[in-house]
C-alpha cells in the first residue's frame, strides 16, 4: 500500500478547506478592480528607469560598442578621426581616463562623417536606394506568445541602430509595442482609427458625387467621417526615446475598429478596406520619411490584421518549435489564402464584368522565424518544420537567452540595456540570436529593395 504522502496532490482535497479557499463569487465588478490592479502595476514596471519627468530616454553608446556594432572601424582609427575632426561629437567620459559614451544621435552624425569621408570599401551607412518608397513589414500570427511584438520591436530597435529611418505602427489594441516605446495614447483618435475612417469618408465622398451626378440622395457623413476627414498620419505620428524611431501607437478603444470597419463596408461596397492603410500612408507621404515602417499586428485575423497585412512588402511570421505552434501557424496560413484569395476572387469578378485589370495580393518574401529556440530541446522538431516549410521557414532560430529575461523585466528592448549590468561577454554572447535575427530580415529588405531597383531600371533605360 502506498503511504499518502506519495500520493499527488489532487487527492484527498477537504471540500471545507476548497471551500474556505474559494472566496467570494466574482462579478463584473470584479473584473474592474482587477483591472485597476493591473493598470497599476503596469505603471509601476513601466515607469522604472523613466527619468524624472517621466519620460524615457535612450541609454548610451561607448566607443567599444560603436567600433564592434555600429561602425565597422578599428577603435584605435575612430579615436584618432575624432582627434582630428573636434567638431564631432566627442562623447562624455565618467571618469577623467575613462571610456567616452555618446547618445544614438551623435553616433549616426558619426556614422554618416564615415559614410562620406571613409573608406569606400566597408559599409557605413545602410543599402537604401533613391528613390525608392519605405518598405513596410508585418509580424503577425494569430497565436498569442509566440514573440511577435518582441520580435517587431527588436528588429525595429537593429534598424535603427543600422541607421535606417523607422517608424513603428501598432495595431494591436493590447498596445505592447506601444508601451515597449513609452508611448502614451489616450484614445482611438491617436491610433490608426482615423485614417481608416478617413479612407472611407472619402470613398463615401467620391460615390456621394457620382450619386448626385445620377441625380440620386447622396448618404451623409457622420460626425465621425467627417473629423477622420481632417486627420493626417502626421498628426499621429509622435517621436520616441529613439531618435530615429517614430510611433502611432495603439490603446484598448482601437479595438472598436474592428467592429466599425464592417459596418462600414457594408454601407459601402466598393469601398476597398485592404487598401485603407496603404493608400493613407502614401498619399500623406510616409513612405517618403521613412525607411522601414514595421506593422505590429493583433494575434487575430480581424481587420486591423488585414489592413497590416495588406500594406505589408515582408511578412514575418514568428512561431514556437512545438507541435501545437507548428499547426496553428499552418491555420493561420490557411485563412490568409482563404481570406486573401477570396478578396481576390470577388474583385476580378467584377473587373473582368468591366473588362479592368484584376487584383492580386503579393508580398516580396514570407518567413516563419522560429522565436525562443531551446536548441537541446527543440532541434529535431525544428529540423522537421524546415523539411516541410522548407525556405518560408527561416533558417536562423532565435534563441532565448538569459539577457532576453533580464531586458524584459526592466521593461526595456537587448538593445537598450546596458552591457555593464552584465559583463561584455554575456551581453556579446546575449545579442547575439537578435543580430542574426536582423541579418536574416536586412538580407530579404536588401534584396526586395534592389529587385525593385532593377524592375525600375528596366522600365526606363539610360
Amino acid at each position: 500500500m502506498s503511504s499518502d504522502k506519495t500520493l499527488p496532490p489532487y487527492f484527498n482535497i477537504d471540500p471545507d478547506t476548497a471551500l474556505a479557499g474559494l472566496g467570494a463569487p466574482t462579478g463584473t465588478d470584479g473584473f474592474e478592480a482587477i483591472a485597476r490592479a493591473c493598470a497599476a502595476g503596469r505603471d509601476d514596471l513601466a515607469g522604472r528607469g523613466l527619468e524624472e519627468n517621466g519620460s524615457r530616454s535612450l541609454r548610451l553608446f561607448s566607443t567599444w560598442e560603436i567600433t564592434r556594432y555600429l561602425i565597422p572601424v578599428a577603435t584605435g582609427h575612430f579615436r584618432r578621426v575624432l582627434k582630428t575632426h573636434p567638431d564631432l561629437p566627442q562623447g562624455r567620459s565618467e571618469t577623467p581616463a575613462g571610456a567616452k559614451w555618446f547618445t544614438l544621435d551623435e553616433v549616426l552624425r558619426l556614422r554618416a562623417h564615415f559614410g562620406k569621408d571613409g573608406s569606400k570599401a566597408k559599409e557605413y551607412l545602410p543599402y537604401r536606394p533613391k528613390g525608392m518608397p519605405a518598405k513596410m513589414v508585418a509580424v503577425a500570427n494569430f497565436k498569442g506568445g509566440v514573440g511577435k511584438t518582441s520580435t517587431a520591436a527588436h528588429l525595429a530597435m537593429s534598424a535603427a541602430l543600422d541607421g535606417y529611418r523607422v517608424l513603428v505602427i501598432d495595431l494591436d489594441s493590447q498596445g505592447s509595442m506601444t508601451s515597449i516605446f513609452g508611448g502614451k495614447i489616450e484614445d482611438e483618435w491617436q491610433t490608426v482609427f482615423p485614417l481608416l475612417a478617413r479612407h472611407y469618408a472619402e470613398h463615401l465622398r467620391n460615390a456621394n458625387q457620382r450619386r448626385l451626378d445620377l441625380g440620386e440622395a447622396p448618404q451623409p457623413l457622420d460626425d465621425t467621417l467627417s473629423d477622420a476627414l481632417d486627420i493626417k498620419a502626421g498628426d499621429l505620428i509622435r517621436p520616441t526615446h529613439w531618435p530615429n524611431i517614430d510611433l502611432i501607437g495603439a490603446q484598448l478603444n482601437l479595438y472598436w475598429a474592428e467592429f466599425q470597419v464592417p459596418v462600414w463596408r457594408m454601407q459601402g461596397r466598393g469601398w476597398k478596406l485592404w487598401d485603407a492603410l496603404t493608400d493613407i500612408l502614401d498619399a500623406d507621404g510616409v513612405l517618403d520619411k521613412y525607411d522601414v515602417i514595421f506593422l505590429d499586428t493583433p494575434p487575430a485575423l480581424g481587420y486591423l490584421t488585414i489592413n497590416g497585412l495588406a500594406a505589408a512588402d515582408i511578412l514575418l511570421v514568428p512561431l514556437g518549435a512545438s507541435f501545437l505552434e507548428f499547426d496553428s501557424t499552418g491555420r493561420f496560413f490557411d485563412m490568409l489564402h482563404a481570406t486573401f484569395g477570396s478578396i481576390e476572387e470577388a474583385e476580378n469578378m467584377a473587373a473582368r464584368a468591366l473588362g479592368k485589370d484584376g487584383l492580386r495580393f503579393e508580398w516580396d518574401a514570407v518567413r516563419a522565424v522560429v522565436t525562443r529556440y531551446d536548441g537541446a530541446q527543440q532541434a529535431e522538431l525544428a529540423a522537421l518544420m524546415q523539411a516541410y516549410l522548407g525556405t518560408t521557414l527561416s533558417p536562423h532560430r532565435q534563441d532565448f537567452t538569459a539577457l532576453i529575461g533580464q531586458a524584459g523585466e526592466q521593461v526595456q528592448g537587448i538593445y537598450e540595456a546596458d552591457y555593464r549590468d552584465f559583463n561584455r561577454e554575456t551581453y556579446a554572447r546575449g545579442r547575439e540570436t537578435f543580430d542574426a535575427t536582423y541579418a536574416a530580415f536586412k538580407q530579404l529588405l536588401i534584396g526586395s529593395w534592389r529587385r525593385d531597383e532593377l524592375a525600375a531600371q528596366q522600365e526606363t533605360p539610360d
